[in-house]
């Protein structure tokens, strides 16, 4: 198993990292920089790199393989952050967290057998590309999937909720709104009835359900009935065969508020969809039990996610592992410019830390006993199964 000495050598080079892509933080798809960063320290131990992976200029794939029989591990980077708040979700943590892990986990594959890969993830945030990953078959020789994520305080990988990113294009007619009244359409309107019918519906939803967004476009003078106006939501559900029925209820209250109002509705997909996160014990546990071993923080049990992410769509393939590791700094949320200070503190570092060393040592697991990756395997299967 690997210690915090074998983390040594690889520390001050991870941290300046996270910091340079702290100060320089690009937009999902446009991190070409950071890419550049990640893959030029895997090459330098000897792993062979391909990117512009899946159409996506700044997505990669690393592999270090030992030619002996064995599993395949993958380690997988985030490293895009958010417009106008930079690196406050903690990207520039994860991507250095999957590089330090396939790094220390390589030099131990002579030993164990198998292949360690270091998957580039562009745009989680709003475009993942683990999406197309996923269907285009990246991860078909690929046994199972390990990702962190930073947090204010660390807790068990749980499971995450499904999410459609949902544009509705409001079409009706412009005329002088005191002068000719009578002969416009207002597309304004059909947005606040649309906003009015999901209110309405959200009383006879499953709890878990949750229904957000924004009004994107509502015309351009108080004088002008607007002739175009736009929303934008995001619905999410614990799985995505409920999500497909509420987001079917809700096409059906747009197509209405265009018919109260007159005007027509154009529905589209402004991001890509995210499946649910299968939910994997075995390997939460597993994980879990090496992060208590490192770190100097408490691991909460898992709870139900309000949230979602690409790797939900991973998860639908191969076990897949999305924890937290916490960065000392209790009740600070993701998307704040607190939780973006924290990333390049001493407390930031540490959850680096505790997070590299963790993934090696559960891949390094997952390689040594076939016991532990035969109970894996088994339980993505069951919940497969159920779903």
């Amino acid at each position: 198993m690997l210690r915090i000495d074998d983390y040594e050598k690889i520390k001050e080079t991870l941290e300046q990292n996270a910091i340079d892509m702290y100060n320089n933080p690009e937009l999902g798809d446009e991190e070409f920089e950071s890419m550049k960063m990640l893959v030029s320290e895997l090459e330098k131990y000897d792993f062979e790199v391909e990117v512009n992976i899946v159409g996506r200029p700044t997505a990669f794939k690393a592999v270090y393989d030992s030619k002996k029989p064995g599993p395949t591990i993958a380690y997988l980077a985030e490293y895009d952050a958010l417009a106008g708040l930079g690196h406050a979700c903690g990207h520039n943590l994860i991507g250095n967290m999957a590089v330090g892990a396939g790094i220390l986990l390589s030099e131990h594959l002579g030993d164990l057998g198998g292949r360690v890969m270091v998957i580039g993830t562009p745009a989680e945030e709003t475009n993942g590309a683990k999406v197309p990953m996923a269907k285009e078959g990246v991860f078909d020789d690929v046994d199972v999937a390990l990702m962190v994520h930073p947090a204010d305080e660390s807790s068990e990988s749980g499971p995450m909720l499904a999410m459609d990113a949902i544009q509705y294009d409001f079409y009706g007619k412009a005329s002088h709104a005191a002068g000719a009244p009578d002969e416009g359409i207002n597309a304004l309107d059909g947005v606040i009835h649309l906003f009015n019918g999901i209110n309405a519906l959200r009383e006879h939803l499953k709890d878990d359900v949750r229904i957000h967004g924004i009004i994107t476009n509502g015309g351009d003078a108080a004088n002008v009935t607007p002739d175009h106006a736009t929303a934008q939501f995001y619905i999410r559900a614990s799985e995505r065969e409920y999500l497909d029925t509420v987001v079917e209820r809700v096409e059906n209250i747009a197509k209405g508020a265009a018919l109260m109002t007159g005007a027509s509705v154009e529905i589209s997909n402004y991001e890509l969809s995210y499946d649910n996160m299968v939910h994997n014990d075995p390997l939460s546990q597993l994980f879990t039990k090496h992060l208590k071993a490192v770190s100097p923080h408490p691991v909460k049990p898992k709870t139900k996610s309000t949230g979602s992410a690409d790797i939900g769509d991973v998860s639908q393939v191969i076990p897949a592992l999305h924890p937290y590791v916490g960065m000392n700094c209790p009740g600070v949320k993701f998307h704040t410019n607190e939780f973006r200070e924290q990333t390049i503190t001493k407390d930031g570092f540490q959850a680096l830390q505790d997070a590299v060393l963790a993934l090696a040592n559960t891949g390094y697991e997952l390689l040594d006993n076939k016991e532990a990756f035969d109970a894996v395997q088994q339980a993505f299967k069951e919940a497969k199964s159920n779903e």
